[in-house]
């Protein structure tokens, strides 16, 4: 994260924004994987493979670990609790 930081020559608050807003872009990149691996986009069929779908998720997953590094001191902390928060509740079901 101190990479992105040092490379960065915006202020710290329109960073954090883009670092959010960055996780949009991503998602619509496994949107379009997934319409390119089911053959949905009739202009350019199979365009895609189900491991494009997988490496688009992974990358939507490293984006929000950077997003919540810029909102949390200590982002594995705080992701670590909210995964027990999220097992606890779906072990109550």
């Amino acid at each position: 994260m101190a990479w992105l930081d040092r490379e960065s020559t915006l202020p710290p608050e329109q960073e954090r924004l883009l670092r959010i807003l960055k996780l949009s872009e991503e998602a619509g990149e496994v949107a379009q994987a997934v319409i390119g691996a089911t053959g949905r986009n009739p202009r350019k069929g199979h365009s895609h493979t189900w491991d494009d779908v997988q490496r688009e998720l992974c990358d939507v997953v490293l984006t929000a670990m950077v997003a919540l590094s810029t909102l949390a001191p200590d982002a594995r902390q705080t992701f670590a609790a909210h995964v027990a928060g999220v097992a606890k509740r779906a072990a109550e079901l």
